[in-house]
């Protein structure tokens, strides 16, 4: 009979253990808990009914942030606020109306449901009235010559793809429409239009705008940005061939100098190696339209929830668990930006990144932003994440906003999928509110993101980068 000796070196070698029995078992009750656990939708609730819309900045804004401190530490956690100046962003009055087009009743004007677009400059107290041209995209504007557009409002007219949308493809339908709020005002600034106005970016209807940010170019004017709804989109779209429309546009924003703000950071240590840190996160500032319930108090709830289970089932964590509230993802991402300048020294030590930003719906399992391996690695967890079935493991170039200068330093990153078929009809819009959360959904993301961080932080091997 051979040696054992010689026979082990015949065999492969046995796949080093990544999760030990005890983390497998301590998952399964993380994963029962945050089931039957209703602390996440109380503190979504509180955040969006009690404190309300959050835009940087503003007096809510720093209210969440004190709010969010003393509930962490209240459960345990270690908690610092990190300074970050932030932008200061107000919206004034914004209304429009088509004052003259064909057809019209002698002495009629048609309202135009709109909302300025996050940093867009004002139009003067009076207003501009100016006639509007309408096109479907930006190839369509290259086309034109510049008298067409010279002195103007520009209106871009491109669809969100609903079915798209519908098929569960949300994010990627927005990414498509969406750089007509980024560039389109720059776009037509160039042309010589007087401001820009977009159909607003996603699938709602009712008369619902839209809004988010748009980026001013160095190279162009800026002018006044606003979006449409999409129904009006379409009535001005159906007008202009038909002859001249005027419309008077009224949008009063203020830029106000910059204001200081901060990160919410509370964490668990860890027992073993303290230094390295795990990250479950969320964005804590929301549009001022709605009470940013889906975008993002939800992912701010459900990270807390990680933090409030692992306190509450007494679990230590062998790395530390660290929970960040980002401030300004909205408009700016001044919060993540800063927290990448202050923790440089220890980003390779960072073990790996969450965030969830995605609303509330149902999650069918984890986006993942690493080695392919990583994957591999987490077969065991997605065997867990299955029972309430969320067991996909997705390989994606990107998972997260706040967590993006952690993925470009090559930390892991990770974020739940979810259903994102009806995100985006309330997404920025006034419609974004708490009844849009089905507790049991919500719960369904907790117990995801409290999987997969508290795997992560007892993980007995490193991830491969």
């Amino acid at each position: 009979m051979p040696s054992e000796a010689s026979h082990s070196n015949a065999s492969p070698s046995p796949t080093p253990i990544v999760f030990s029995p005890q983390t497998l078992a301590d998952l399964k009750r993380l994963q029962q808990a945050a089931l039957n656990s209703d602390y996440a939708y109380r503190q979504v609730a509180h955040l969006a009914n009690n404190i309300g819309p959050r835009l940087t900045g503003s007096a809510q804004a720093a209210k969440a942030v004190e709010y969010l401190a003393s509930e962490l530490k209240a459960i345990g956690c270690e908690v610092q606020l990190e300074k970050v100046m932030v932008p200061h962003w107000v919206r004034g009055e914004e209304t429009a109306a088509l004052t003259e087009f064909p057809g019209q009743a002698q002495n009629t004007t048609q309202k135009i449901v709109l909302c300025a677009l996050g940093e867009s400059v004002a139009t003067p107290l009076e207003g501009i009235e100016a006639d509007v041209v309408a096109v479907r995209n930006f190839d369509e504007l290259k086309s034109m010559p510049r008298d067409k557009v010279a002195g103007k409002i520009m209106l871009f007219n491109y669809p969100f793809d609903k079915q798209m949308a519908a098929e569960g493809r949300g994010g990627e339908a927005y990414g498509e429409a969406v750089v007509y709020r980024s560039n389109g005002p720059s776009a037509a600034a160039r042309q010589g239009a007087v401001a820009c106005l977009i159909r607003s970016v996603g699938g709602a209807d009712y008369r619902l705008p839209h809004t988010g940010m748009t980026n001013y170019a160095k190279d162009a004017p800026k002018i006044p940005a606003g979006a449409v709804t999409a129904e009006d989109a379409d009535l001005i779209a159906n007008l202009v061939p038909q002859g001249p429309v005027k419309m008077k546009l009224v949008l009063t924003p203020q830029t106000l100098p910059d204001i200081e703000s901060a990160n919410m950071i509370a964490d668990i240590k860890g027992s073993e190696h303290p230094e390295q840190v795990v990250i479950v996160s969320g964005h804590l500032d929301s549009w001022d339209l709605g009470t940013g319930a889906i975008d993002d108090g939800a992912g701010v709830a459900v990270s807390m929830e990680t933090a409030n289970l692992i306190q509450k089932l007494r679990l230590k964590p062998k790395r530390t668990i660290r929970l960040i509230a980002w401030i300004n993802e909205e408009n700016g991402e001044a919060g993540s930006k800063q927290y990448a300048k202050d923790h440089e020294k220890e980003i390779q030590n960072h073990f790996a990144a969450m965030e969830t930003d995605g609303g509330a719906g149902h999650p069918i399992g984890l986006n993942i932003k690493a080695n392919p391996e990583v994957r591999k690695m987490f077969a065991p967890v997605a065997n867990i994440l299955q029972e309430s079935g969320a067991g996909i493991l997705h390989l994606v170039e990107h998972c997260g906003a706040d967590i993006e200068p952690l993925e470009k330093a090559g930390v892991p990153s990770f974020s739940p999928i979810q259903d994102s078929r009806f995100y985006f009809n309330y997404h920025h819009t006034a419609a974004d509110t708490l009844d849009k959360i089905v507790p049991k959904e919500l719960a369904e993301n907790s117990a995801v993101v409290a999987v997969a961080a508290y795997a992560l932080a007892n993980s007995e091997q490193p991830l491969p980068r």
